[in-house]
């Protein structure tokens, strides 16, 4: 293997097409090992395919992807290749079982067995506590890795699906729109565990269309549209209100093509 690029993943010239519609046009697409990346664009633009084919749900049409320098046979890689190699994604709340405790959710599909094949119930609630305390540092007052998922906040929702990301070894770690329809508390916490990813020197793509939530965390800002990637801008090099003023007067040049 020729010299390490330092990437948690990087996808050359991805092409997707379904049928006659191009929904990715020469995708170049990287995240550092330690860096998160806010992929912005508006519906339609593109990120969910893009994801889609990062996370194992289907392969490109044209393209390559390298996993830690690792060049990935589509042929073989799937959602849950993605899990081994270290991909995780985190949905929104949805993805969580409302009426199932907190360590049931976290240990869905995972669970931890003793020897004679039963679930161990006192070990997967000691690893539950463990990621609520210490993995996201979770405080919610009055929750216990009893407590019911439908008691939780959106937010706290949330930072229980990331902390289980990070358990199970996630190196990098996507975020579908995490903050949709929370209010400006709820956003703040997420805000805050997306910063113990980072803190843990995982990789995090934080995927949105509201600008205003991701420039806090994120280190670098990729901006897709109608299938290509149109800009990318390092944090350092743009403000807040700058990347603002940047979509505003690329969305009003492209109403006027």
């Amino acid at each position: 293997m020729g010299k390490k690029d330092g990437n948690a993943v990087r996808m050359e010239n991805i092409h997707k097409y379904f049928g006659k519609v191009v929904a990715l046009r020469g995708v170049d697409f990287h995240v550092g090992e330690n860096e998160v990346v806010g992929l912005i664009g508006d519906n339609g633009a593109g990120k969910s395919t893009l994801v889609k084919i990062l996370t194992g749900v289907y392969p490109p049409t044209i393209g390559d992807m390298y996993i830690r320098d690792e060049k990935i046979s589509f042929r073989n890689y799937d959602v849950k290749t993605a899990h081994k190699m270290g991909i995780e994604t985190v949905y929104q709340e949805r993805s969580l079982g409302e009426k199932q405790p907190l360590w049931r959710n976290i240990f869905i599909g995972r669970q931890i067995t003793n020897k004679f094949g039963f679930i161990d119930v006192k070990k997967e609630k000691e690893v539950s506590q463990y990621i609520m305390l210490d993995l996201i540092g979770f405080r919610g007052a009055g929750i216990t890795v009893d407590s019911k998922v439908k008691v939780l906040s959106g937010g706290e929702r949330q930072g229980i699906s990331i902390g289980r990301a990070m358990y199970f070894n996630a190196d990098l770690i996507v975020l579908d729109e995490p903050t949709v329809a929370l209010s400006v508390k709820e956003i703040r916490k997420v805000l805050n565990f997306i910063q113990k990813i980072k803190d843990s020197g995982r990789a995090c793509v934080y995927i949105s269309h509201t600008i205003s939530h991701v420039y806090e965390v994120s280190d670098r800002f990729v901006i897709i549209d109608r299938g290509e990637i149109v800009a990318n801008f390092l944090k350092k090099e743009v403000s807040l209100h700058e990347l603002d003023e940047f979509l505003l007067k690329y969305a009003t040049a492209k109403e006027k093509i």
